[in-house]
């Protein structure tokens, strides 16, 4: 057993916060950038949540994260655009980046923006999420870090590169898919070393292309593996989806993309001949009534989920969930309870509190 102490989604919210500021970013960025990370432990995402926050504070250490960016359009057509994050928190970028889609949405049915020169940004399904609220399918996802090997390889060329889709309804809540294109997440990897556990077999494999369990095997040479796992399996499909995500959010944008994508942790090199600027994401807002009036469609999808939920289930399963469902439960369980935080991320943060200067009292 590992413990794990309990905090408030607003106590860790301002740990953030606190934290951003004292990277120089303005207050309404930090506000932003803290929320968009913590909606990740509250939906039960802890391998993107305040476990990262270090994480980003390498990076700033680093001169890899700009506090302060000039956020700007650098082409646009009435529909789409492609911005520069100017080596901004992508926590900050990208909602800014979806706010950009959804207002094309509004005058032109849909909204497409495709971002470079940004930094990891959270979950995807946050940044998704803010299309629901405004009637409109939202669509988000971003390349990453090169620790995927396509099928067939031992090479790393490939990002965890997520993909979110969220679709409204109306009385019932909003479809939300926000999952990574390999087998884990590489935060779920990092929760893993953490806890000094072995990692389910068919996540990594070794750097002779051979299954693994060991959670630490990426710092020995070896890759994650695409969605699948293996061939036979289906892991093509990941290696699929992933390249599709790395090609929309980088070579559509002009950020670096496949095995030039810079890496999350501060310690390794940059490539020393980057095809573009930063990480890359890209994003999407379709108007409901761009194709049919919005009523229909929600009261559509309320079919739709509803008969889904009434899915006969397998022996031993209570019910057939709908994407979203789990995170929706938890987000509300842990708002009523507190977030746990397990032991190492605890003394991760305040070893980072301590560093940045904070009153030790604030977690």
């Amino acid at each position: 057993m590992h413990t794990t102490a309990i905090f408030s989604f607003d106590s860790l919210k301002n740990l953030a916060f606190q934290v951003f500021i004292k990277m120089g970013c303005p207050s309404a960025q930090a506000t932003l950038a803290a929320e968009a990370l913590v909606a990740a432990d509250l939906r039960g995402i802890d391998s993107h949540g305040v476990a990262r926050l270090s994480g980003y504070v390498r990076l700033w250490e680093a001169e890899r994260i700009n506090p302060t960016p000039n956020i700007r359009i650098v082409h646009e057509t009435p529909s789409t655009a492609t911005v520069d994050g100017d080596a901004g928190l992508g926590l900050v970028v990208a909602p800014k980046a979806m706010e950009i889609a959804i207002a094309k949405a509004k005058i032109a049915g849909t909204g497409w923006v495709a971002v470079r020169n940004s930094n990891h940004f959270g979950i995807a399904g946050y940044h998704a999420l803010m299309a629901v609220k405004n009637d409109m399918i939202g669509i988000a996802m971003t390349n990453a870090s090169p620790l995927v090997a396509p099928t067939f390889a031992v090479e790393r060329m490939l990002g965890t590169n997520p993909i979110a889709v969220a679709i409204p309804a109306q009385e019932q809540p909003p479809f939300v898919a926000d999952f990574a294109t390999t087998t884990a997440a590489n935060g779920k990897l990092e929760i893993l070393q953490r806890k000094n556990e072995d990692a389910p077999l068919g996540w990594i494999q070794d750097k002779k292309g051979e299954s693994s369990i060991n959670a630490n095997e990426l710092k020995q040479g070896g890759a994650l593996l695409p969605l699948g796992s293996d061939r036979e399996h289906g892991s093509h499909k990941g290696y699929c989806l992933g390249s599709i995500v790395d090609i929309f959010s980088a070579v559509f944008s002009g950020a670096n993309y496949g095995p030039w994508v810079p890496p999350f942790v501060s310690f390794l090199p940059l490539s020393p001949d980057p095809v573009g600027l930063g990480l890359g994401h890209f994003f999407g807002a379709m108007r409901i009534d761009a194709f049919r009036p919005a009523d229909e469609f929600k009261i559509n999808m309320d079919k739709w989920i509803s008969r889904f939920r009434e899915t006969k289930p397998a022996e031993g399963y209570d019910k057939v969930l709908i994407p979203g469902d789990i995170e929706r439960e938890m987000e509300a369980e842990r708002l009523e309870n507190g977030i746990p935080v397990i032991e190492a991320v605890v003394t991760d943060l305040r070893n980072l509190i301590k560093k940045m200067g904070l009153d030790p009292t604030i977690l």
